[in-house]
């Protein structure tokens, strides 16, 4: 019995072996035919590719260069892929260089795709587009005459940008206006200040406008905040119209007020495009009641600096929603004259949301306009209407001019009752920053 048994287990142990074999085998055939016929996949498309190449070359009614059929495709490739990706040739490539390394002649606004239309995102402060009336949310139909329908991003840019001081035309469409409108424009060369702050009149509150992240607008806000520390109730952070800039300024910005924990994670399909950025305790202003202000025009570094600070319920947003850009693009060079602007990764919130086409939802929504004051509402203080009548008598002696101007250089550091009426977002947000400093018990 032994022996038979032995020679049973022997048996079976052959067979599970030739099995094992067997089914290497198959495995190793199977991993090779997977291999082949992704490569006859591959040879097949890029026949197909070089097969219409030749076809345009040889039939198309006009005259084509080779090196311009590349370049076209390779053009439709990109902008197909998404709206931020794009092929630059040799004089795009050379444009990029000039508006990231020096001066140019500009509008002052930024715009992206949204559902397929030229979109503005914000006009900058200050400058031409703003000064001219742009808007965020603003579509732009035409430029000159020329149409934007099926123009790229960098195609755009390009015919925006131009010498200062010379005129250009852009057709817009807006939103509750019966009909395109045209707004012309006088580029210039765009410099801008980042950080503006100011005080709330009659209140301990400091509020401050953040316009483009820049590389100085944490040391800039850290500043303000030192310098206020102790003398302020609560805090207005105004990222409206704000449309982005160097990711390591919204981390810097949001860690100023979160003591620990993610802050934004970006994620790719390659592992080195993985990044996760924490919070470090060190200088933060913990305490300190916050309100944050958020519009259409608010995108990318201003999307992750809200988000986060939301999902950290460390401040309440106010104001509309944002644009939704939360994609991470980087320049990779073809060559010495050509390179390709491509999406290699998504920023994610700290709650793991997308911002990419979704955007952040204010906590509080608030539609822009003037606050709405009762007529029969005669509530003006003594001492304000005897400024009032002061000023219309100078306007009858033909002083209200350089008094305007010294009222001006006077307030210029202070928001007053009057700017609180014509934005009802911002005067949301001062109830808000009230009510935070009550039932968090701060005096």
């Amino acid at each position: 019995m032994k022996d038979k048994k032995f020679i049973a287990l022997g048996f079976a142990s052959t067979i599970a072996a030739s099995a094992l074999f067997l089914s290497s085998s198959v495995f190793a055939k199977s991993d090779h035919t997977l291999s082949q016929q992704i490569g006859e996949k591959r040879l097949n498309a890029l026949a197909k590719y070089t097969k219409v190449i030749q076809t345009v070359e040889q039939y198309y009614v006009d005259d084509q260069n080779i090196s311009d059929i590349v370049d076209k495709s390779l053009e439709g490739l990109l902008s197909n892929l998404d709206a931020h990706s794009s092929f630059m040739n040799k004089k795009k490539y050379k444009d990029m260089k000039i508006q990231t390394e020096g001066e140019f002649g500009g509008l002052g606004i930024t715009v992206g795709m949204r559902d397929g239309a030229l979109t503005v995102i914000a006009p900058i402060e200050g400058t031409p587009a703003d000064k001219a009336g742009m808007k965020s949310e603003d579509i732009i139909l035409k430029i000159n005459e020329k149409s934007t329908l099926n123009m790229t991003i960098d195609e755009a840019v390009a015919i925006m940008r131009g010498k200062p001081k010379t005129k250009i035309n852009l057709t817009i469409v807006r939103k509750k206006e019966p009909r395109p409108l045209t707004i012309e424009i006088i580029r210039d060369i765009i410099k801008i200040d980042s950080v503006y702050t100011k005080k709330i009149e009659d209140s301990e509150i400091l509020y401050i406008r953040v316009t483009s992240f820049d590389k100085k607008v944490t040391d800039d806000v850290r500043k303000a905040l030192n310098k206020h520390k102790g003398k302020m109730k609560g805090l207005i952070l105004d990222l409206r119209n704000n449309p982005g800039g160097l990711l390591n300024q919204a981390v810097g910005l949001t860690d100023l007020f979160v003591e620990e924990g993610v802050i934004v994670s970006q994620k790719g399909r390659l592992e080195r495009e993985n990044q996760i950025y924490n919070a470090s305790k060190n200088g933060t202003f913990a305490d300190i009641p916050l309100v944050v202000l958020i519009n259409g025009g608010s995108a990318s570094a201003s999307e992750i600096v809200s988000g986060a600070l939301q999902d950290h319920k460390r401040a309440v947003l106010v104001g509309k929603k944002t644009f939704g850009k939360g994609s991470v693009q980087v320049i990779l060079p073809i060559g010495q004259e050509e390179a390709l602007r491509i999406t290699v990764a998504r920023y994610y919130l700290p709650e793991g949301r997308t911002i990419q086409a979704t955007g952040v939802i204010p906590d509080i929504e608030v539609f822009p306009g003037e606050v709405i004051v009762e007529e029969n509402d005669f509530s003006i203080k003594e001492s304000d209407l005897k400024k009032h009548l002061e000023g219309q008598l100078q306007e009858i002696d033909g002083k209200k001019k350089s008094e305007k101007e010294s009222d001006d250089k006077k307030n210029k550091k202070l928001i007053t009752k009057s700017d609180i009426l014509k934005d009802i977002q911002l005067k949301t947000a001062i109830d808000t920053i009230k009510v935070l400093t009550i039932t968090n018990g701060f005096h």
